[in-house]
């Protein structure tokens, strides 16, 4: 029987030149940041130009999903490009703003995640809808079973990119500022300002029908 190995392993790519110490290579860590947030910006090069494009994604397992549509560039060129296209996906969150007594001093703290690998169009209709309802899931958990799943023309009209995590590395920031010891007696507040994602109320559209309520899911968010 195999077994799933619990890390991933560092590549030259994926070791941090830089604060090695927050680097993290286990699969709950990565999962737990993918698993947070829905968006990703995506690199890949264009015509000898590097591009970065910010979109949507969904994790299944060791697969992310990436949405866009069957006209966009690097969609075409996943599915046209032998043997994919080359990218790198990064989602990041910031947790806080972290002020120091010195403006050299200043960070953030977060939680990111960068993969590294080849996106693949998917063209098996069953694992495009898979992926679909990943996608509306991880922006709204319950949202892809309480709508109208795609049909054929929607389908033929979007394109879906898969890139397996392989080559996988997360990096955090926590605590607070990193001041000088000569810095400490200045007369500047230093700390740290939190940072989290806020959802408003609901708006029901225009149209919607009389007597529908918010779903449980959203009053959840």
């Amino acid at each position: 029987m195999s077994v799933t190995p619990v890390d991933y392993e560092p590549t030259e790519r994926t070791v941090p030149s830089r604060s090695r110490q927050r680097a993290r290579y286990d699969r709950e860590t990565v999962h737990s940041i993918l698993d947070q947030t829905y968006l990703c910006h995506l690199g890949f090069v264009r015509d000898g130009a590097p591009v970065v494009l910010p979109t949507l994604y969904g994790r299944v397992g060791e697969t992310l999903y990436v949405h866009g549509s069957t006209g966009s560039r690097p969609l075409l060129a996943a599915g046209r490009q032998d043997p994919g296209l080359p990218v790198c996906l990064t989602v990041t969150h910031v947790d806080g703003l972290v002020l120091a007594k010195s403006a050299f001093h200043h960070s953030i703290n977060y939680r990111s995640v960068v993969v590294h690998g080849t996106a693949y169009q998917v063209t098996d209709e069953a694992e495009c809808r898979t992926a679909l309802d990943a996608l509306v899931n991880n922006v709204v958990p319950g949202r892809a079973a309480d709508s109208r799943p795609a049909n054929a023309k929607e389908l033929a009209a979007t394109a879906v990119i898969r890139l397996d995590l392989n080559e996988v590395s997360a990096k955090i920031r926590t605590g607070g500022p990193n001041d000088d010891p000569e810095d400490l007696d200045l007369p500047f507040w230093s700390g740290v300002v939190p940072v989290a994602p806020a959802y408003g109320t609901p708006v029901p559209a225009a149209g919607l029908a009389p007597g529908i309520a918010v779903p449980d899911y959203l009053s959840a968010l």
